[in-house]
């Protein structure tokens, strides 16, 4: 079974990003799976601030932050990003996360669960950008949780199961990110043999 790290890409007090995790996370044992859940919050990382790219060090960091934070995001064959969208992209905090790595990302999965006014969809197309260059393989399948469901969960006590097509979307995307991860996790193992 491939390990998969749900990363909760916002730091801000009051986020939104809870709700989804913990809906990603039920949707995950409902299934057998088992996802970690990496909060930003508990890893306070740096700007980026190497004085080398870390293509020209092997994938090391001399901040010790960062180093930890590459050394634990390594330990997984797949992601799962929370994507709130600000200003039309993803936080801030994410996209120095996935900076804060690089040969850990290579070759392996990710999807996305974005919310915003448009379901994060402006912040995830810029992070599947971003996970290419990172040579990771972003999937198609993704959850975006648009106005609606974000309003009547915030202000009318719904949750993200009353949402039938986010369920399902749910769904596929655990799906495809496994047979990506088993597929590229064979891959990775074939290749350093």
């Amino acid at each position: 079974m491939p390990r998969i790290a749900l990363i909760i890409g916002s730091t801000r007090p009051n986020r939104f990003a809870d709700v989804p995790a913990a809906w990603i996370q039920a949707g995950a044992q409902a299934r057998g799976l088992k996802l970690d859940t990496l909060d930003l919050r508990d890893h306070p990382l740096p700007l980026f601030e190497e004085p080398l790219p870390p293509a020209y060090t092997g994938g090391a960091y001399q901040n010790p932050a960062a180093e930890a934070w590459r050394k634990r995001v390594g330990e997984y064959d797949a992601y799962i990003l929370t994507a709130a969208e600000y200003n039309h992209g993803p936080t801030a905090a994410l996209k120095n996360a996935l900076d804060s790595a690089f040969v850990e990302w290579i070759n392996k999965p990710v999807s996305f669960v974005g919310y915003g006014g448009v379901g994060g969809a402006r912040a995830v197309e810029q992070l599947r950008q971003h996970a290419i260059e990172l040579q990771m393989a972003p999937i198609r399948n993704a959850v975006h949780i648009g106005l609606e469901p974000f309003i009547g969960i915030l202000q009318q006590g719904r949750a993200l199961d009353d949402y039938a097509y986010l369920v399902q979307a749910r769904d596929a995307m655990f799906d495809q990110l496994l047979w990506w991860a088993n597929a590229l996790k064979t891959a990775r193992l074939q290749a350093a043999a």
